[in-house]
């Protein structure tokens, strides 16, 4: 008798391992989402500037496949019963792939929760929107790429927003020196002001108090400083990292449920070398493909190549519609000196966010 295969998170990860594990294996597959269109994330700055982004239908991207779509969010995982509690019932597996992603994390500070916006999920970006309706200042918290995005599609689609960043860290500090240059260049001409090495301790409604005591004015505060998982995984037992992220081997099993796989943001994914493997849809794609190719051998009786190969070679950042920057990074994700700037970065990060789409039609194209 076939196998029950439930994917759980139709993100770029989910949505992908759930029409290959049915492509693969001969197993019966449902997907679980809590909504019924997929969300492109890696362009929800854009939504929240007040662009509007394609609607995707999971039941058209699903459409032949034999996948069946439950739309309905999970609120409990039994893994003893091999059971998992939905809203509207509870649904059986045999075999589970938990890809339920990320959220913002906004517990860390106090204020944030009450008073910060993300822009992880399409609700986020959409209450975002709503809040610049009456805004004259934005303060973005986190000067990472999601932050750096953020920033620079706000500065560029409304001119009339006095934009700032804020971050602990160095400006671009994860980038080569070309890459910062051609990052403070680029804020430089949309008027973006940087406030670099400062620390939030807390938020309010009219913006961000630093350590220092000073206050960062702001109408509307985007956090964009870390990411959370849900805590799905450690309430029903499976082993976790310290943020609650699934523990996952070589073949991206749970190290303490063989009948359980982890992929994209939720599980701490590491290469065979040790390397932890950061979130990213990047990282979330083609380590699907690689859990569901293991769980086909698996299946059909034969061992799976206990070894997690992955590199990277890119990191794409869009800065607005007409400037982007591409960093050439080596296999461990150090950034090299060489990078792409200006229309053609921008044309680069287009296409890889397409394909990014365009590989949910397609998961087996190569995809790292």
């Amino acid at each position: 008798m076939a196998e029950h295969i439930v994917v759980v998170g139709a993100g770029y990860a989910g949505l992908a391992a759930a029409r290959l594990a049915a492509k693969w294996t001969d197993s019966r597959v449902t997907l679980v989402n809590a909504r019924d269109r997929f969300v492109e994330r890696v362009r929800l700055h854009q939504s929240a500037a007040g662009q509007r982004l394609r609607d995707v239908r999971l039941a058209d991207v699903l459409k032949g496949t034999g996948v069946e779509l439950v739309v309905d969010r999970v609120t409990d995982i039994d893994p003893d019963a091999r059971k998992i509690e939905l809203t509207n019932g509870t649904l059986a597996y045999d075999r589970l792939v938990y890809a339920l992603g990320s959220h913002a994390n906004l517990d860390g500070v106090p204020g944030a929760a009450e008073h910060a916006h993300a822009v992880s999920t399409q609700e986020d970006a959409e209450k975002l929107t709503a809040a610049l309706e009456t805004a004259r200042t934005v303060a973005v918290m986190g000067g990472g790429l999601t932050g750096i995005e953020a920033a620079s599609e706000l500065a560029e689609s409304r001119p009339d927003l006095d934009v700032r960043l804020v971050t602990a860290g160095g400006f671009g500090e994860d980038l080569s020196d070309k890459g910062r240059r051609h990052l403070r260049k680029v804020f430089d001409r949309l008027g973006v002001r940087v406030r670099d090495h400062a620390h939030v301790a807390e938020v309010r409604a009219d913006g961000l108090v630093l350590d220092t005591g000073e206050l960062v004015a702001a109408d509307a505060v985007v956090w964009t400083a870390g990411f959370a998982v849900p805590g799905l995984a450690a309430r029903a037992g499976f082993a976790v990292d310290g943020h609650g992220r699934m523990l996952v081997d070589q073949t991206l099993t749970s190290i303490s449920h063989p009948d359980v796989q982890g992929i994209g943001d939720a599980a701490a994914m590491k290469r065979h070398d040790g390397l932890e493997l950061r979130m990213a849809c990047a990282t979330g794609l083609p380590t699907a493909q690689q859990a569901m190719r293991a769980l086909a051998k698996r299946l059909g009786g034969d061992a799976p190549a206990d070894r997690l190969d992955f590199r990277y070679r890119i990191r794409c950042v869009s800065l607005g519609r007409r400037d982007g920057l591409i960093q050439f990074v080596d296999a461990d994700d150090n950034p090299k000196e060489r990078v792409l700037t200006g229309r053609a970065a921008a044309l680069t990060k287009e296409l890889v966010v397409r394909s990014a789409l365009f590989f949910q039609s397609h998961p087996t194209m190569p995809a790292g």
